[in-house]
């Protein structure tokens, strides 16, 4: 009577595996975890910056009523950036130019603050996508090496010996790929998308700038001074 094949199912894999190749795999579960928490956290925080980013750049095409925005979020932080230097007015010696950089500069600084809150993350997504391919290759090095040595310690090299440990030890490498694969493709995919979003919003912060410093501020002394 031939004997049951070898039970070469992932749970199975899983609980007959060495205690190391056990740590190996619930490592890279928890990292294949978190990074579809972050995954999921960036897609919502991500697609609201961009439909901010296009609400600063609608605001870039009106002309500026000189009314300092209410509410949090991209545009109406960097609106109001922008409206609190233009009611400072301009400084006797300064120029319009100057002016105008420095209306923009706050608007930068505005978006900038905004966008560093969606950057949380990206870090832990771009080391999962790196490191755990070299978690899971540990874990198989390490099986195969326990393989090996109960091959020796029942000097027997039949297939039915050394498939469950390699099978084990194979198990971990692809665990670590399920990690490290769309850890790596959301990584790539939201760092171009945060720049664009960036891009778009500190130019139209630019155009803001310059429709406000085209229009009548007060000087310093809190008169009004025409361009």
């Amino acid at each position: 009577m031939n004997p049951a094949p070898p039970d070469l199912s992932p749970l199975a894999l899983l609980l007959q595996a060495d205690i190391v190749v056990q740590a190996v795999m619930a490592v890279l579960a928890l990292a294949s975890l978190a990074c579809w928490a972050i995954i999921l956290e960036k897609t919502v925080v991500l697609r609201r910056l961009a439909r901010e980013a296009r609400a600063l750049a609608a605001q870039a095409r009106v002309r500026p009523d000189g009314a300092a925005p209410a509410g949090e979020g991209l545009a109406a932080v960097t609106l109001r950036a922008g409206h609190a230097e233009w009611r400072e007015g301009r400084d006797h010696a300064e120029t319009a130019g100057e002016f105008r950089d420095r209306l923009e500069r706050a608007m930068r600084g505005a978006v900038t603050q905004e966008l560093r809150q969606a950057e949380p993350g990206l870090p832990l997504l771009a080391t999962i996508g790196s490191v755990s391919p070299f978690i899971g290759l540990f874990g198989t090095v390490w099986g195969i090496m326990h393989s090996f040595s109960g091959i020796a310690a029942q000097q027997d090299t039949s297939l039915a010996t050394v498939a469950p440990g390699i099978a084990e030890a194979l198990f971990a490498t692809a665990i670590g790929l399920v990690a490290a694969i769309p850890a790596t493709i959301a990584y790539n995919r939201y760092a171009t998308r945060l720049s664009r979003i960036r891009q778009e919003a500190l130019a139209a912060a630019g155009a803001i700038a310059g429709r406000l410093a085209r229009r009548p501020a007060l000087v310093a002394g809190g008169r009004a001074a025409a361009e």
